[in-house]
């Protein structure tokens, strides 16, 4: 991928889980830097983008 749709910068891999809502409070709570709020996206998917400790961002996401 070389440009995300909605989102500031493109990530180095996403990982859908089951609960994202609950993914992204356990993320705020840790502290991590979240790069893309919890969105709801046109094509389907509910999704967040944290950067990981080294540095890379990752996709969190369900489809809804």
């Amino acid at each position: 991928m070389t440009h995300d749709e909605t989102a500031p910068v493109v990530p180095i891999a996403s990982i859908e889980v089951d609960d994202v809502d609950a993914r992204y409070a356990a993320a705020k709570a840790s502290g991590a830097e979240i790069v893309h709020e919890l969105t709801d996206e046109p094509w389907g998917v509910r999704r967040f983008f944290v950067r990981d400790p080294s540095g890379h961002v990752v996709n969190v996401l369900s489809h809804r």
